[in-house]
C-alpha cells in the first residue's frame, strides 16, 4: 500500500477533528476563528499555549472552551503571589491511619491545565511547570511519576507591565509552542454579543467533540505530513539571523525549530493539504518564534517592537521555492 493514501486518510482525519473544535469553540470565541485554528494547531501538536492579552478580551474563556471541548480531565490553577510549586505539582501527605506518607497529586495530572494570569505567581512557582511542560513528568520526593496523554497547559498572563505581575523566565517561555493575542472584537462581532448576552455561561455548557484517544492519535499522525527540505532549510535560516541579530540578546531555540516544525504540519493538515508550504512558515513565525527572542537593551531603549523585528527577519530571508507536494 503506498504512503499517499494514508496520509490523505490522516489530513482527513486532522481536518475533521480541528473543524469540530473550531465550530465548538466559535459558540464561545466569537468572531476569532483564525486564532482559534492557530490554538488548537498548538494543542494538536501537543504544545503549550500562551494566550497573552489585556484584561477582558476573552483569554480565559477560550482556555476553558477548549477544556470543555476534550472529553477529558481538566483542572484550573489561579495563579497568585503566595502559591506554592507543591500547590501545582503535588505534595507528600502524612497518611494517619497507615502511619505512611502518601503522594497527593497537584491539578497538573489531568489532560489540559488551565493556569489562570500565570505572570501574577512567583518566579519560583513558575519555574515548578518547567519539568512537566517538557517531560510530561513530575518529580516529587525522589519519585518521577508521569501525567496523563495527552498533557497541554494554557496559560493566560496580562502584558507585564501591569501592576502584581512576574516575567516569565525565557526558558519557560521557550516551553510554549505559541504565544497568541486575542485582541479586541469587532465593532459588529461586539454588537452581537450584546444582543445575545446571557449570564449562563455557554462555555461551561459546551459539549466535547474529541476525546484523548482520538488526539492521541491525531499528534501521532501529524508526523506523516510532507516537509521538502527546503522547508527545513527556511526554518532554520530564519532562526539563524535571530541568533546572530544584533538587536537580540536571545535568539531562536532547536526547540523552537522543531515546535515549528510539527505546528507547521497541523497548520497545514487543518487546511486540508498533506504537505507544508512556505507560508505556512511564514504565518505561524509570529506566534511561534516571537516570545522565543528577547530584545537588547539597546533595543529595548530605542522602543523596537518585537513583532515588528520578527517580520522583518522573516522578510529578509529568501522564500524557498517549492510546491511542497
Amino acid at each position: 500500500m503506498s504512503a499517499e493514501p494514508y496520509t490523505r486518510d490522516v489530513v482527513g482525519n486532522v481536518s475533521t477533528v480541528s473543524n469540530a473544535l473550531i465550530d465548538n469553540v466559535d459558540r464561545v470565541i466569537r468572531g476569532k476563528r483564525h486564532e482559534i485554528r492557530m490554538a488548537l494547531c498548538c494543542l494538536l501538536t501537543e504544545g503549550h499555549l500562551l494566550l497573552d492579552d489585556v484584561p477582558g478580551t476573552g483569554k480565559t474563556s477560550l482556555a476553558k472552551a477548549i477544556a470543555n471541548s476534550i472529553a477529558g480531565g481538566w483542572k484550573r490553577v489561579q495563579f497568585t503571589p503566595d502559591l506554592l510549586p507543591t500547590d501545582i505539582t503535588g505534595v507528600m501527605v502524612y497518611d494517619q491511619r497507615s502511619g505512611l506518607f502518601a503522594f497527593r497529586e497537584g491539578p497538573v495530572f489531568t489532560n489540559v491545565m488551565i493556569g489562570d494570569e500565570i505572570n501574577r505567581g512567583s518566579p519560583k512557582t513558575q519555574s515548578a511547570l518547567l519539568e512537566v511542560m517538557e517531560e510530561r513528568n513530575v518529580t516529587a520526593d525522589g519519585t518521577t511519576r508521569p501525567v496523563p496523554r495527552p498533557f497541554f497547559v494554557i496559560a493566560t498572563q496580562n502584558p507585564r507591565d501591569f501592576q502584581g505581575t512576574f516575567p516569565l523566565p525565557d526558558v519557560q517561555l521557550d516551553r510554549f509552542a505559541m504565544r497568541l493575542s486575542l485582541g479586541y472584537a469587532d465593532a459588529d462581532t461586539e454588537v452581537s454579543i450584546l444582543e445575545s448576552f446571557d449570564r449562563a455561561r455557554v462555555d461551561d455548557e459546551l459539549e466535547p467533540v474529541t476525546d484523548p484517544h482520538e488526539l492521541d492519535r491525531v499528534i501521532d499522525a501529524i508526523d506523516s505530513i510532507t516537509v521538502a527540505r527546503s522547508i527545513h532549510q527556511y526554518i532554520v535560516q530564519v532562526a539563524t539571523v535571530t541568533r546572530r541579530h544584533p538587536d537580540l540578546r536571545l535568539g531562536v531555540s532547536t526547540r523552537g525549530t522543531l515546535t515549528m516544525l510539527r505546528v507547521a504540519r497541523a497548520y497545514a493538515a487543518t487546511d486540508d493539504r498533506d504537505y507544508v508550504t512556505p507560508d505556512d512558515v511564514k504565518a505561524l513565525v509570529g506566534p511561534v518564534f516571537g516570545h522565543r527572542v528577547a530584545l537588547s537593551a539597546e533595543a529595548e531603549l530605542r522602543g523596537t517592537a518585537v513583532e515588528t523585528l520578527i517580520a522583518d527577519i522573516t522578510d529578509s530571508v529568501p522564500v524557498p521555492r517549492t510546491s511542497g507536494a
